[in-house]
């Protein structure tokens, strides 16, 4: 039978996010102690128990906000003032966000392309490569690398978004890069870039704006010409300047949140 953490990760796997609640700290007299644990996933599944009633409810409700924020918080609860519970004490939960694995999506299985998973698979990303040229495809060696064999506007739809997911667009064709960047520039994402010339950028860009497909905010946040500029020559190097800027946006964003929570819990249990 499988505790708690298995079945988080069984979740997880699923591309699930989740929300592990802590019982940090009590007062008085609580359902359950310190050490507690339940975990709440996005669609709203309970694992475990934190002690029942109105105040699980309640922090169920804040591990969905939780989740749907993307940062973890310090929840602080008195059972007799805000859950009607006679017990009278109060408790400390640590609601932490887990995120699914980080996914790399890469349309396009060009030669920048390929080189780009294969750096990203040793970086332990779950990449997916979407192409609709199988022949392209088949160059990819690495069983661990999805290869989706589709047209971007059938697969699209179908695709998980997140903060959590990592987007790369480099295909054959400049239109095609564009359609793709307009279908994912309003969904949730970690990173989005797009390869190409300055002279492409500033093309795009106006499009997008004077067509009303985004603000000129939402484009400046989409990293294009992707990557950092390191001269790089082959695709290789054009590939090793994406993952640098992909690494640093995900590691931005985790630290970010990391720190506010340590604030959070140090406040509380000092």
């Amino acid at each position: 039978m499988k505790n708690i953490f298995g079945e988080m990760q069984d979740v997880l796997k699923r591309g699930e996010h989740c929300a592990l609640c802590s019982i940090i700290l009590t007062k008085g007299s609580t359902p359950l102690k310190a050490g507690a644990k339940m975990v709440v996933t996005s669609s709203g599944k309970i694992i475990g128990t934190i002690g029942g009633g109105d105040l699980e409810k309640t922090i169920i409700e804040n591990a969905l906000n939780v989740i749907t924020v993307g940062q973890s918080e310090v929840y602080t609860h008195n059972l007799l003032q805000q859950h009607g519970m006679c017990c009278g004490g109060s408790v400390n939960v640590f609601i932490d966000y887990i995120s699914a694995p980080d996914r790399l999506y890469i349309f396009g299985s060009g030669h920048v392309g390929r080189a780009l998973s294969e750096v990203a698979e040793r970086l332990n990303f779950d990449v997916f490569v979407i192409d609709d040229r199988q022949d392209e495809l088949a160059k990819i060696k690495s069983s661990a690398i999805n290869k989706l064999p589709f047209d971007y506007k059938e697969i699209l739809p179908r695709l998980p978004f997140g903060k959590n997911v990592f987007i790369a667009v480099m295909t054959r064709d400049h239109s095609m890069d564009r359609e793709i960047l307009a279908s994912c520039i309003q969904r949730e994402y970690g990173y989005l870039g797009m390869i190409g010339s300055m002279r492409k950028v500033e093309v795009t860009r106006k499009m997008f704006i004077s067509g009303g497909i985004c603000s000129a905010e939402e484009f400046d946040a989409v990293d294009t010409p992707m990557g950092f500029n390191i001269n790089a020559q082959s695709p290789e190097e054009i590939a090793i300047s994406i993952a640098a800027k992909i690494i640093q946006t995900k590691n931005t964003a985790f630290s970010v949140a990391g720190i506010e929570a340590d604030k959070k819990i140090n406040k509380i249990t000092k």
